[in-house]
């Protein structure tokens, strides 16, 4: 099979086509660096022609309120393009419970590309999964100093890059779902502990203290970025993965 691989030289895009070529097919990674744009449609056409599956991995370049005109934009030129190459399936990337945190802009904005996307012309799958791993380093940094950093407890289910990945090609390779896959790590954190525990591990000195008024998970309500009982959970504990990525 022929995967286009859309934001494909990024952190998950990737790994989903170093797994979707390991695997026996041909999957070709395109960004704005091979000369491809969603939002102007530059070589698009081109990128999609002969493809089967096309994988939507881009991101906004921001998170404010300037990313629903991005995936606005960027979903209907992809599928424009990909209807007209003959493209049987679409799939993207989305996030656990992003339907229900409408207080974040790029919740919102990521909520309006999985419904442009349900609603186009070609049969698709929507993956969700819980926050990645790698991405506690930056989820700290928002509110932290020298002395110390400040999370709400905020429940948490983070999942590996690498296991987003591998879940990502499985679903592009299969049939479209016409619907929703959430994938989830196997373990649940108040944010707050994780980074107690990931600040340990670094053997760094400063302290978490628990603030619910701190940084964008502080408006999450409940444990909606957890994954339900009809989730797959990933292999991969956040203690094992901390071993073996010894950094931010």
């Amino acid at each position: 099979m022929r995967f286009a691989v859309m934001g494909g030289t990024g952190l998950i895009g990737s790994k989903v086509v170093k797994r979707l070529n390991a695997d026996g097919n041909e999957a070709v990674p395109h960004s704005k660096s091979t000369g491809v744009d969603l939002i102007t449609g530059q070589g698009l056409d081109e990128a999609l022609a002969g493809t089967d599956v096309v994988i939507d991995l881009t991101n906004s370049p921001t998170f404010d309120d300037a990313s629903p005109d991005f995936f606005r934009q960027s979903v209907r030129n992809l599928l424009e393009a990909g209807r007209k190459a003959g493209v049987r399936h679409a799939v993207a990337l989305s996030i656990v419970g992003v339907d229900q945190v409408p207080e974040l802009d790029y919740y919102r904005a990521k909520t309006l590309q999985e419904e442009l996307l349900a609603a186009g012309p070609i049969p698709c799958s929507i993956v969700r999964a819980t926050q990645f791993m790698e991405f506690v380093d930056s989820i700290m940094s928002w509110t932290a100093d020298a002395a110390g950093v400040r999370l709400p407890a905020t429940p948490i289910q983070p999942i590996a890059a690498q296991d987003v990945a591998d879940a990502v090609a499985e679903i592009a390779a299969g049939d479209p779902l016409q619907g929703i896959h959430n994938i989830a790590g196997p373990e649940v954190f108040p944010l707050d502990e994780l980074g107690r525990i990931t600040l340990a591990a670094r053997s760094d000195s400063r302290t978490v203290t628990t603030d619910d008024s701190a940084g964008m998970f502080a408006v999450v309500r409940g444990d909606v970025l957890t994954a339900g009982p009809d989730a797959y959970l990933a292999p991969t504990r956040y203690s094992d993965w901390l071993s073996s990525h010894k950094g931010p």
